[in-house]
């Protein structure tokens, strides 16, 4: 469901097809940049009701699907 959720706030914001977006998916890839990232994370953060630090392992849609999903634990 959070990767899911994910996919679709990605897709809303970058006008790209879900179904295109795996979790292996780099963002760098997906064409967003460092402040893309940041406004993207404060919309994680709100959407999730959890803070999200910005760091270099936040690479892929799986890590912060991974990191959400730690974040309530």
């Amino acid at each position: 469901m959070t990767e899911q959720k994910i996919k679709e706030m990605l897709s809303e914001r970058l006008g790209i097809p879900a179904e295109e977006i795996t979790a292996d998916s780099k963002f760098s890839d997906l064409g967003l940049d460092s402040l893309d990232m940041a406004e993207m994370l404060m919309n994680v953060e709100a959407e999730f009701g959890v803070t999200v630090e910005a760091d270099p392992s936040l690479q892929t849609v799986g890590a912060l699907v991974e990191k959400l999903e730690n974040a309530g634990k």
